[in-house]
Order: structure tokens, then C-alpha cells, then sequence
């Protein structure tokens, strides 16, 4: 039988087909509208046979890369760049700078992300050498990635795992992508894992009564968040977050803008009673947001919503909406000063128990977690979850 590291060592060598280099590479900025279009549609090239791959919904996709419309561009630069030879696009990349990560980490780093290549060395150079140049006009003195602007968005490059889907904003990508990092001298600074839950059945059978009893202890109650108060909400999740993750590796403060920006999201999309926040005598202490994977529903339209100029792709995805049978726990954090005390675990245990008895989902993922973060990965894997994915963020000094 096939292993994963077999599977890993497959695609990073064996699949690897590189073409031969011939005319030279041009790297473009992405300034109009067939840029645009060229942008984000390159990775149908890249991902035609991948069985795991979903294809994002080009209107998102597209919005998530105008500076006209990301909440990221209030407070930062970046840039898209496509990488062409022979006039043909071959690959693709986005830098971005972020003053507010750098004023509070202390660091002089920029970011690059959305990053697709085909199978050649070569072109992958020319994109991260564009990249670094262009920070290095702004005074950057370090590269990090693959981050889509920041952590608080999607980030990281899959080294394991590649034979499942990715959850709804979890990266995924050809197992040679590493290779192609390497080879330009990045490494690693920090690899996050991505857990998965399924016989929840069993899972919550054997540790519902522990965990209740941990928390009453406490004096842990465990809500959703307020539908009519949805605003007010969002600012105590954010407080609990910073609270939370403020000491951690690659945090960064969100703006409110880009807190609204996803508050409007969560809004639209998720089930209040997934939306939890736990509190002491009334004061925040923890917090567990979990999403449906819209990409079960996004993944059969083939990045469109509508076809001759009719809604069809949308309509297919609300009604696959009432069908999704797998969740992702996106966020879930406990602050300092209550930690230790059962809020992780009944945090799980109330996401799993509604997703399972209402909601009937079968499994669920938990991610991302620092691989280093070992309290929590000890939390999570008492709660019944197993490691199966790992993401790596790479950097490489620049200038």
C-alpha cells in the first residue's frame, strides 16, 4: 500500500516533469482588467489533474485582489505579478508589506503569497526575485511565505496531506512547490497543523461528561454569539483573539475594517450556534468560531456563479449549502489568564456536539496550530483529533 510520505516523495521527484527553458521570462504587475482575468484564472493550468484541488469562485477571487475592496489595502501595499513566456502565463505571484505587522513584531519583513507555478525552477526565480525586488524598494530587508497578505488570512504551504481537499480557506498545492522554494534558498521558519475529528459519535460518548464537569468547576458557560448584537460580538471575539494569540508567532492585530469585513461574512454563512463564546462570571475567556466548508458547495461550478448571463452556478451553490457534511474549527483560543481550566475542551465538545446532533455533519477539521504549540496540541488530541496536514511558512533574507 501507497504511504503518504510515498505519495509526498512521488510528487516532489518522480511527477516532477520540468520543461525544457527556452525564451526568456517576463515578469508583469497585474494593472488591467486581462491582467486581472489572467491572475486569477492561472491556476485551471496548474490543477487540471489534481483530483483534490477545488476550483475558488472567480468573482471572490477577484475581489479578494482589488485594492478598491480588501479591507488589507486601508493599511498596506501589495502587488500581483504574472510571470509569461512566449506571451503564454506560466506562473504567478503576490507581494505584499504590512507596517502594522512590522511595528508590532518589531521585524523588517514582507510577504509573498498566491503563489502558482508550473514546473520550472526558472520561472519560479524570476517571480520571488520580482517579489524581493519590489520590497526592497520599501526598505524590506526579509521575505516571508507563502501569506496571503497576512495570518490572518489564508497562508502556508502544504508539505502533507496532499490527498485530501482543502477546507474552506486552507490553501492547497502541488507537492513539487517545495522544491521550487528550496531551490530559491528559502527555509523554513515555522510549520502549523491542521487536525482532523471524525466518529464524532464516539468522540463525544467518551469525554462529554469529563470536560462538563472540568468546566463547572470553572464556572465555564459556553453561548453563541448574539445575532442582534453581531457588532458588539465581534468586538469581544477580537478582544479575546489578541488576548490569545498577541504572544504568538506571526500574529497580527486585525484592523476593524478587516474585522467588519469578516464579521460580514460569518453573518452570511455560518450557524450562530457555531459562533461560540465562552465566558467566567460574565468576562470573556475563549472563543470557537467554525465554519461550514463552502467548498464542498463552490467545488462543482468551476469558479462561477452565473452561465450566459443567468444565476445558475448560484443558485446550485445555496442549494448545495443544506448539504455539507464537514466543517473546519477555524478559530479557537482561550486567554491567558483562563486557560487550564476546560474552556478549549468544551468549546470542541459543544461545536462537535451541535455540528453532529443538528447539523449532522461527519467530520470536522481543526487548523491551523503552530506545530510547536504543544499545550494545545495536547488539548486536541485528548478531544479525539488527529494530525493530517502540514502547512510551512518559508523566508529567506533579501537586498
Amino acid at each position: 500500500m501507497t504511504t503518504e510520505a510515498q505519495i509526498s516523495l512521488a510528487g516532489r521527484r518522480v511527477m516532477s516533469q520540468r520543461p525544457p527553458k527556452s525564451a526568456a521570462i517576463e515578469i508583469q504587475t497585474v494593472v488591467s482588467r486581462s491582467d486581472r482575468d489572467a491572475f486569477v484564472r492561472f491556476p485551471w493550468k496548474i490543477y487540471t489533474d489534481d483530483p483534490c484541488w477545488v476550483p475558488p469562485l472567480l468573482l471572490e477571487r477577484k475581489e479578494f485582489i482589488d485594492s478598491r475592496k480588501h479591507p488589507f489595502y486601508l493599511h498596506g501595499e501589495a502587488r500581483q505579478m504574472l510571470a509569461r513566456r512566449d506571451g503564454e502565463v506560466v506562473g504567478r505571484i503576490q507581494v505584499s508589506d504590512d507596517p502594522r505587522y512590522n511595528a508590532e513584531r518589531g521585524g523588517n519583513v514582507g510577504c509573498f503569497g498566491l503563489f502558482e507555478c508550473i514546473d520550472d525552477s526558472q520561472v519560479a526565480a524570476a517571480l520571488l526575485d520580482a517579489a524581493a525586488a519590489w520590497l526592497v524598494e520599501r526598505g524590506r530587508s526579509q521575505m516571508m511565505g507563502p501569506i496571503d497578505y497576512s495570518t490572518n488570512y489564508a497562508c502556508g504551504l502544504l508539505i502533507d496531506g496532499f490527498h485530501t481537499p482543502p477546507r474552506v480557506m486552507m490553501n492547497h498545492n502541488p507537492p513539487y512547490y517545495a522544491d521550487l522554494l528550496e531551490e530559491w534558498e528559502l527555509s523554513k521558519v515555522q510549520d502549523m497543523s491542521c487536525w482532523w475529528f471524525d466518529d464524532l459519535v464516539e468522540k463525544l460518548r467518551r469525554w462529554q461528561g469529563k470536560v462538563e464537569r472540568i468546566a463547572a468547576r470553572g464556572g465555564v458557560t459556553i453561548r453563541p454569539m448574539r445575532r442582534k448584537d453581531f457588532d458588539a460580538e465581534m468586538q469581544r471575539v477580537k478582544a479575546v483573539y489578541h488576548n490569545a494569540w498577541q504572544e504568538s508567532w506571526g500574529f497580527v492585530s486585525m484592523t476593524d475594517a478587516e474585522l467588519g469585513h469578516f464579521g460580514h461574512f460569518l453573518a452570511e454563512f455560518v450557524d450562530p450556534e457555531m459562533l461560540l463564546l465562552a465566558e467566567v462570571k460574565g468576562q470573556p475567556a475563549g472563543v470557537a468560531l467554525t465554519l461550514p466548508d463552502l467548498n464542498e458547495a463552490i467545488g462543482p461550478l468551476d469558479g462561477r456563479l452565473t452561465r450566459w448571463g443567468l444565476p445558475t452556478g448560484y443558485l446550485k451553490f445555496r442549494a448545495r449549502l443544506k448539504k455539507i457534511k464537514v466543517c473546519r474549527l477555524f478559530v479557537l483560543g482561550v486567554t491567558k489568564e483562563f486557560r487550564r481550566r476546560g474552556v478549549a475542551e468544551l468549546l470542541i465538545l459543544r461545536t462537535l456536539d451541535h455540528g453532529l446532533n443538528q447539523l449532522h455533519y461527519t467530520g470536522a477539521e481543526l487548523g491551523w496550530t503552530l506545530k510547536d504549540n504543544h499545550a494545545i496540541s495536547s488539548t486536541i488530541e485528548a478531544a479525539g483529533g488527529t494530525r493530517y496536514k502540514t502547512y510551512r511558512i518559508y523566508e529567506k533574507p533579501i537586498g
